[in-house]
């Protein structure tokens, strides 16, 4: 059975070309490049305000193979395409319907792409609505052996009623695997913080993305002694590392 690896360089030209796609006609400035981590274990966290234009900038920016977590349904045919329908009613309103029946076909196409390949690069699936036990296990395995996870935090779409529209609130998630590589291993995770500007604006709408990424953080800077509150002290550095970042790249 083919790795990751081989079945990530399989389809890599693909990829090249769908990611040009979904992020035309828009221009990706990434400041902080230097602090991607080129090898060994990485947790790269960020806001996710723009759907599959965030996965797409990551796909062609960060400088190794990545692996990412994502919702379940992507994994399902049928799921994802209500997914892909749901995501253009939302930005073009009823315009969005008359869209998914004229291009049709060639979501039905990148449906059945994505999801039939979406396994067999790594990507992990994450139960939004059920216990997510199963994809942190994974992802640990993942970080021993020194991959690159990405964790983004939130629906994938601006939240107009949050206090950051642009930076849901972050889950524990990646704390929690940091704690327990940390605790159980000894393993220092570095956790990149990054953020993302401009993703959210509607797909074949001009504008630049701005990409911002941080140096990365390490629980053990964090560490009380005890779980709940090292893990609580560690996720509110990162979402405050991501909204800092953000706020800095609006300076740009």
């Amino acid at each position: 059975m083919p790795t990751f690896e081989e079945e990530f360089r399989h389809i890599k030209p693909f990829l090249d070309w769908a990611t040009r796609l979904f992020l035309l006609p828009k221009k990706v400035d990434l400041r902080g490049g230097e602090n991607f981590v080129r090898e060994g274990p990485n947790i790269i966290i960020g806001n996710h305000c723009g759907s599959y234009k965030d996965v797409s900038v990551l796909l062609r920016k960060v400088p190794r193979m990545i692996y990412f977590t994502a919702n379940r349904a992507i994994f399902d045919k049928k799921e994802a395409s209500v997914l892909v329908e749901r995501h253009l009613h939302r930005h073009m309103g009823r315009f969005g319907g008359f869209v998914h029946i004229i291009l049709g076909p060639f979501y039905s196409f990148m449906v059945n792409y994505i999801s039939n390949h979406i396994a067999r690069i790594g990507t992990i699936p994450v139960d939004l609505y059920g216990s997510r036990r199963e994809s942190i296990l994974r992802c640990q395995d993942y970080l021993r052996r020194g991959r690159a996870v990405i964790a983004l935090q939130g629906r994938g779409r601006v939240q107009p009623k949050d206090p950051n529209p642009y930076v849901a609130g972050f889950r524990r998630g990646v704390s929690i695997m940091a704690y327990n590589l940390f605790k159980e291993s000894g393993l220092a995770v570095p956790v990149t913080p990054l953020s993302f500007f401009g993703t959210h604006i509607m797909w074949g709408v001009p504008a630049t993305i701005k990409v911002n990424v941080g140096k990365p953080l390490f629980i053990r800077d964090h560490w009380t002694g005890e779980e709940t509150a090292t893990v609580e002290r560690f996720r509110a550095a990162l979402e405050g590392a991501v909204g800092g970042l953000l706020r800095e790249s609006l300076g740009w």
